[in-house]
C-alpha cells in the first residue's frame, strides 16, 4: 500500500476498506449505459428493424430518464437509506440491458434502454452519496476520485470487450450487463447501511418537510452556484464524444480506429487524474484555484482538439481536456457532499447529478443546431470547430464563475 500511496496520496489505505470495495464494485455497472452501446450501435440496425438515423435514439432513451428520477432517488434514499436504492438500481439495470439481447423490435429496446436509465438513476448518485456519508476531507475526496477512475476503467475495458463480442453475434454484448445481478448479490450480503437519519429510523419528517428542507438548502448561493458548476463538464465531455469521429475523420483526414484512441486517451487521462483528487485536497487550503485551474485545462484542451488539424497536435489538447475534466468531476462531487447536511445529502448531490445529465442530453442538439445553422455562412468544417471551441469556452467560464459565486457565498444553514 506504500507504493500505492505515493501515487494517490496518504489516504490510499480506502481501497482496503469493505464499503468502499462494495461501493466501487457496483460502481463498474453505470459507465456502461452508453461506453457498452457505443461499439456495437452500427451492428444493432438491421436486427432491431431501425435506420441509421433512429439508432442514436438507444443512447437518448436511456439519458433521458435520469434527468427526471435522479432528483427522485436522491429524496427516497434520504427517505429509506441508500442501501435499497442501489439494490434496486442494479437489479433493474442489469434486467432492463440483458434483456435487449432478448428482442427484436426496436421499441421495445427502446422501452428497455427507458428503464435501464431509470435503474443508472439510482446508482451512480446514491454511490457518490453514501461515499459522503462514510468519508470526510481529504479521505472523501480520495474515495471520489478513486471511484471515478474506477468508472474510467470501466468505460475503457468492456466497450473492448463488446467490440470482440459483436463479431460474434449483436446480442453477446447486452448479455454482459448480467454481471448486476452477481454484484448485487454481493452488495446485499456485504454492505451495510452507512449512518444516516433513514438508517436509524429516526427521519420522521413528512415528504413535504423532506423537500421543504431540500428547497431550503439549494435555494441558498453557495448550493444553487455548485449544482450549476456540476453541470458545465459534461458540455466539454458529451461535445467531445459526439464530435470526435466527425472531427478526426473528416476534418483531420485520420481513421475511425484513430478517433477510438483519442477517445480512449481521453478517458485514461480523466481516470488518472481523478486519482490525484486526495492529494489536491490535502495540498490546498481552497480547492477554488485548483478547481480554476482544471476548468482552465478542460475547456483550452478541447479547443485545441476542435482547432488541431493533425492527430498529433490533437493529442496534447485530449490530455489536458480530460485531465481538467477528471479533476473536476473528484472535487466537484467531494464539495456538494461535503456542503450538504445528512439529512438531505442524497436528494442534493442527486440534483447536481441530475444537472449533469441534463447537460449531457442537451449537448447534442443544441451543438448540431449551432452547426447547421453556422454551416451556411462558414462551411461545415470551419463551423464545427467554431461550434466546439465555443462550447469548451462558455463551459470552462460559467463553471469559473460559479466558483467564485461559491467562494463569495456564505455557509450553508440548515436548522435540523
Amino acid at each position: 500500500m506504500a507504493s500505492l500511496s505515493s501515487v494517490v496520496g496518504d489516504e490510499a489505505g480506502v481501497l482496503r476498506e469493505r464499503s468502499f470495495q462494495l461501493l466501487l464494485l457496483a460502481n463498474v455497472l453505470p459507465p456502461l449505459g452508453t461506453a457498452l452501446l457505443s461499439p456495437v450501435l452500427d451492428s444493432v440496425i438491421e436486427p432491431l428493424g431501425t435506420t441509421p438515423a433512429n439508432v442514436g435514439l438507444l443512447m437518448s432513451a436511456f439519458t433521458a430518464p435520469a434527468v427526471v428520477m435522479i432528483p427522485v432517488t436522491g429524496v427516497v434514499a434520504d427517505r429509506y437509506g441508500r442501501r435499497p436504492v442501489i439494490l434496486f438500481g442494479l437489479v433493474l439495470f442489469g434486467a432492463a440491458g440483458t434483456a435487449v439481447a432478448f428482442t427484436t423490435e426496436f421499441r421495445v429496446a427502446l422501452a428497455l434502454r427507458l428503464a435501464q436509465g431509470v435503474g443508472f438513476a439510482a446508482l451512480t448518485p446514491i454511490i457518490i452519496t453514501s461515499l459522503g456519508d462514510l468519508y470526510a476531507g481529504t479521505k472523501e475526496a480520495t474515495a471520489q476520485g478513486l471511484r471515478f477512475t474506477g468508472s474510467g476503467v470501466s468505460q475503457t475495458v468492456f466497450p473492448l470487450v463488446a467490440g470482440v463480442l459483436v463479431g460474434l453475434s449483436w446480442r453477446y454484448p447486452f448479455l454482459l450487463y448480467a454481471v448486476a445481478f452477481p454484484v448485487a448479490a454481493v452488495v446485499y450480503r456485504w454492505f451495510e447501511e452507512p449512518a444516516t437519519p433513514a438508517a436509524g429510523g429516526d427521519d420522521d419528517r413528512g415528504l413535504r418537510e423532506q423537500l421543504d428542507d431540500l428547497r431550503a438548502v439549494a435555494g441558498q448561493r453557495r448550493a444553487w452556484a455548485m449544482i450549476v458548476a456540476r453541470g458545465t463538464p459534461n458540455f466539454v465531455w458529451i461535445g467531445f464524444l459526439t464530435y470526435n469521429s466527425i472531427v478526426v475523420v473528416q476534418l483531420m483526414d485520420g481513421s475511425a480506429a484513430q478517433a477510438g484512441l483519442l477517445a480512449a486517451a481521453a478517458s485514461l487521462s480523466y481516470a488518472l487524474a481523478a486519482t490525484q483528487a486526495g492529494r489536491i485536497t490535502a495540498r490546498f487550503e481552497s480547492r477554488l484555484w485548483p478547481l480554476v485551474a482544471a476548468n482552465v485545462a478542460m475547456a483550452g484542451g478541447m479547443s485545441l482538439v476542435f482547432l488541431a488539424g493533425s492527430l498529433p497536435l490533437a493529442v496534447p489538447g485530449i490530455v489536458a481536456m480530460g485531465a481538467g475534466f477528471g479533476v473536476l468531476l473528484s472535487l466537484y462531487r467531494s464539495v456538494i457532499t461535503g456542503m450538504a447536511p445528512t439529512a438531505v445529502r442524497g436528494s442534493l448531490v442527486s440534483l447536481g447529478e441530475g444537472t449533469g445529465r441534463l447537460t449531457s442530453t442537451i449537448t447534442p442538439i443544441a451543438m448540431g443546431g449551432a452547426i447547421a445553422v453556422a454551416a451556411g455562412p462558414l462551411g461545415f468544417e470551419r463551423s464545427v470547430r467554431l461550434v466546439g471551441v465555443a462550447t469548451a469556452l462558455v463551459a470552462g467560464a460559467v463553471g469559473v464563475v460559479c466558483l467564485f459565486l461559491v467562494q463569495a457565498a456564505p455557509p450553508i444553514r440548515f436548522d435540523d
